[in-house]
């Protein structure tokens, strides 16, 4: 039986996947946001199977986060490869709130993936979501959405101003600088919030492929084209290609921003970013996650998704030399070599040697306590992505907290807004205890409940955390080392507020969640804390 690609292909947070064929080989580059280092690279060889192997933006010449909001830094990068070089272009955004959003964009390059990526060259701010197009006459050009503050818009007032259509400006790559006029090639269609651009040719036509809707549960691929690349550029006969907005029965939902893709043999896909609420609450506890549908180009020179209408499908044909995915594996981290395992990444500092260490004693990751969690500076978390709606995650912990104020532990996190934590602290009654700090969507003052009151207390000595998250539940438990049986410790918790769709609601935030380690010490000293091991295991959701 010929395999199938099975989607979400990219599960977990994974969004605005841009997709890029070099020979056999396929790259997709997906957002990050604050976390580091920045984007997500992922390889295949048959657009089945997919495995991350490098994330570029690792040092602090290309990317410093720090004080970068929750849901803001690397948005929508693009892909692509010339003249023997890979290109990224990607945009690190510094506001989310008001009528500003401060979005620089920069382009780095590398000869090969897996290489070290350039320093970058600064190209603009206009707006987000930058795409660069290499024209087949050696040209290149610069697109992103315009981003305006104003009431009025490009394109006579549409739903969002804000979003002002998609600008195109020759990039000169002598001088590494935008030439020419530049110019608003796309209004957007009725939909509204125009973003997204991805420029591809084929017959002499130039097709524009856009992200409209908000990355809610409206989104949309929309396609446009032109034989002129500064148009002006017609409508596709649907408008959208990709969309599950008047569809909520569907599996795969906000289903929008993504790029084209051909096989060596001229097959036809294309990626999106999407979501799978779960019920009853019609929330993504996964994030947006990358998919790839089947596509077919018509006799009118269009393309079309090849099972028909605009609504994506969960399983769609690979290329006939695929094999089928194998199923997710039991994944166990040691801490036994001195680079952190490419699962994990932690926030916004292009310092980590500041927040952790794999060096300090063998066998362990050992973090720093520093700002409290939810810092938008320096915070001790290191963290791997949530990729399935039941798991289970185990850590142990050697820590012992002098004060409080000293807390290290296991978290299911979002951002500061959105996160659960069970941590090891001292209490000036009970001795060293274990405790539980959540913040279930206490937006925006990020107030913190306390599930377990003072907490329970604990032996010193190396301490077993672990937490079971089955769809929208959460439970925590802990032990000893020594001991045979896990304790429940505080009631079952809201697991479904860490998710998109939490506290602040759809358009609030847009990353995804997480299931790690952390540390903190608000007193100052820096107090470590030592995990000897990592452990994630999907698991089956019960009832």
């Amino acid at each position: 039986m010929a395999a199938m690609i099975r989607n979400p292909i990219l599960p977990g947070f994974n969004p605005d996947p841009s997709i890029c064929r070099v020979g056999d080989d396929y790259y997709i580059a997906t957002s990050t946001f604050e976390w580091y280092p920045g984007v997500q690279i992922h390889h295949s060889r048959d657009l089945v199977n997919w495995r991350l192997i490098r994330r570029p933006l690792e040092r602090a010449s290309q990317l410093d986060m720090r004080g970068n909001p929750d849901s803001c830094g690397i948005w929508a990068p693009c892909l692509s490869y010339c003249d023997g070089l890979f290109w990224l272009v990607y945009t690190d955004v510094k506001r989310f709130d008001g009528n500003f959003k401060d979005a620089h964009n920069y382009i780095v390059t590398a000869e090969g993936v897996e290489a070290t990526w350039s320093d970058p060259v600064y190209v603009n701010s206009s707006g987000f979501d930058p795409s660069l197009f290499h024209d087949d006459d050696g040209r290149k050009w610069f697109l992103n959405m315009q981003w305006n503050h104003r009431p009025e818009s490009f394109g006579g007032s549409p739903k969002s101003p804000a979003f002002d259509g998609i600008l195109l400006q020759e990039w000169d790559e002598r001088t590494r600088k935008l030439v020419g006029p530049v110019k608003n090639i796309f209004a957007g269609s009725s939909l509204g919030l125009v973003e997204g651009p991805h420029l591809f040719k084929r017959d002499g036509w130039y097709y524009l492929t856009v992200a409209e809707g908000g990355t809610g549960y409206d989104h949309a691929v929309t396609m446009a084209r032109s034989r002129a690349i500064d148009g002006p550029y017609e409508m596709h006969p649907n408008a959208h290609l990709i969309t599950s907005k008047n569809h909520p029965e569907a599996a795969l939902q906000r289903a929008g921003h993504g790029q084209y893709v051909e096989t060596p043999d001229g097959q036809a896909y294309h990626t999106h970013l999407c979501g799978r609420p779960l019920p009853p609450y019609r929330r993504c506890t996964l994030g947006r996650e990358t998919a790839l549908q089947k596509c077919v180009w018509r006799e009118d020179g269009w393309l079309y998704l090849g099972s028909g209408g605009v609504v994506p499908e969960v399983s769609v044909p690979a290329p006939a030399h695929a094999i089928a995915a194998p199923p997710p594996a039991v994944i166990e981290s040691d801490f036994d070599e001195p680079e952190l395992p490419l699962e994990f990444q932690w926030l916004r500092t292009p310092a980590p040697e500041r927040i952790f260490s794999l060096t300090w004693r063998e066998g362990h990751l050992r973090l720093f306590g520093r700002e409290s969690i939810g810092s938008w500076f320096e915070q001790a978390l290191v963290a791997r992505r949530q990729e399935h709606h039941s798991f289970r995650a185990e850590t142990l912990v050697e820590f012992a907290p002098e004060t409080y104020q000293q807390v290290a532990g296991l978290t299911h996190y979002y951002n500061r807004h959105k996160f659960h934590a069970l941590g090891i602290t001292r209490h000036e009654t009970l001795g060293r205890v274990v405790t539980i700090l959540s913040c279930p969507g206490d937006f925006p003052h990020g107030r913190l409940a306390f599930p377990a009151g003072s907490g329970v207390a604990i032996p010193e000595g190396p301490t077993r955390l672990a937490m079971e998250v089955r769809d929208n539940d959460l439970q925590f438990f802990w032990r000893t080392k020594a001991d045979d049986d896990w304790k429940v410790i505080g009631p079952v918790l809201d697991a479904g507020v860490i998710s998109d769709e939490g506290g602040r609601g759809e358009h609030g935030s847009f990353t995804g969640a997480f299931a790690g380690m952390f540390a903190f010490d608000t007193s100052g000293n820096a107090m470590p804390a030592d995990f000897d091991r990592f452990g994630y295991e999907a698991t089956t959701a019960q009832g």
